[in-house]
């Protein structure tokens, strides 16, 4: 009987295959297959349960942002003058147009979002804060702390 994608329980081969694929989710099925001790066919399987269930959401590549010239990172904190659904709504629309905004969080505490902010150099990030984010009619403030070095960065492994 083949078990609702709904409801799908990962266990630990689940795991040792979504560790895998966060190392490299370009490997074929068969070396991956082979680094969690399981034939093709059955981790195949799983990866399309996984897919089906929502465990896995998307396959991506991760960028070296020092060679595509995107390598200045900044947290914005940003503080809205009113917040409700439609404020919530137009902002979230705003800053998914927004290409400079690689991150955007509801937070709680004094500031209402924080942005991780993804540019070339701090020219870059002063003409995002003014030509773009200081166009938002709802803004009231905001406040930016520039990464000064990545010290790690890697997606969670399970």
């Amino acid at each position: 009987m083949e078990q609702d994608p709904a409801n799908y329980t990962v266990d630990d081969v689940d795991i040792r295959i979504l560790q895998e694929l966060q190392k490299d989710s370009r490997q074929s099925v068969r070396e991956l297959a082979a680094k969690v001790h399981r034939s093709p066919t059955p981790v195949f399987e799983r990866m399309r349960r996984l897919e089906q269930s929502g465990v896995i959401s998307a396959y991506t590549v991760r960028l070296n942002l020092e060679n595509i010239g995107r390598n200045f990172t900044v947290f914005c904190k940003v503080k809205l003058r009113h917040i409700n659904t439609e404020i919530h709504m137009a902002f979230a629309d705003a800053v998914n147009n927004m290409s400079e905004v690689t991150e955007c969080y509801n937070v709680s505490g004094d500031y209402d979002y924080m942005l991780k902010v993804q540019v070339s150099d701090m020219k870059s990030y002063r003409r995002f804060v003014t030509d773009k984010l200081g166009h938002l009619p709802m803004l009231d403030s905001v406040q930016s702390v520039f990464v000064m070095d990545t010290i790690k960065d890697t997606p969670p492994l399970l």
